[in-house]
């Protein structure tokens, strides 16, 4: 008898305690960050919260939020810094795409089979409503990529 795996839900998502996003089904974990990376998208996250409190519109969100999306392999995001116009119930996940994510890269995020998934998951933000990508290395070329829908 040949069993099948049932896909994982928001629901399942609630329940993982480490950063995490679901793609195609499956919950994808995200390995802990270095101590720069962390500081990296703070320092993003600060300049987006000195906008949010200078403009009083839409929200600034820090790294481990998630954010639900309706995309036919995707069903969630969990950028490293974000900001979000519409409303937020502050004890659930963000219902919608952000506006602008901030992509972060880690040292696995290298090479061919990297870029690969990073260009999969700039379309996907880009098919939930996302405007504004912005590709962060701060490893190899000290560079922002920005990307536009």
């Amino acid at each position: 008898m040949i069993q099948q795996r049932r896909a994982a839900t928001i629901a399942d998502l609630y329940r993982v305690q480490e950063k995490a996003e679901l793609v195609n089904g499956e919950i994808v974990i995200m390995s802990p960050a270095s101590a720069g990376h962390g500081r990296v998208a703070g320092r993003i996250f600060r300049s987006l919260l000195e906008y949010e409190e200078r403009t009083l519109s839409g929200q600034a969100i820090p790294d481990n939020v998630g954010f639900i999306v309706d995309l036919p392999n995707r069903q969630s995001f969990s950028p490293d810094a974000a900001y979000f116009f519409g409303a937020i119930n502050e004890q659930e996940f963000v219902d919608g795409a952000p506006s602008f994510a901030a992509e972060v890269r880690s040292p696995e995020d290298f090479g061919p089979a990297a870029e690969r998934e990073l260009a999969a998951k700039r379309a996907d933000y880009f098919a939930a409503g996302t405007q504004v990508i912005w590709d962060v290395d701060m490893i190899r070329e000290k560079a922002i990529r920005v990307y536009r829908a």
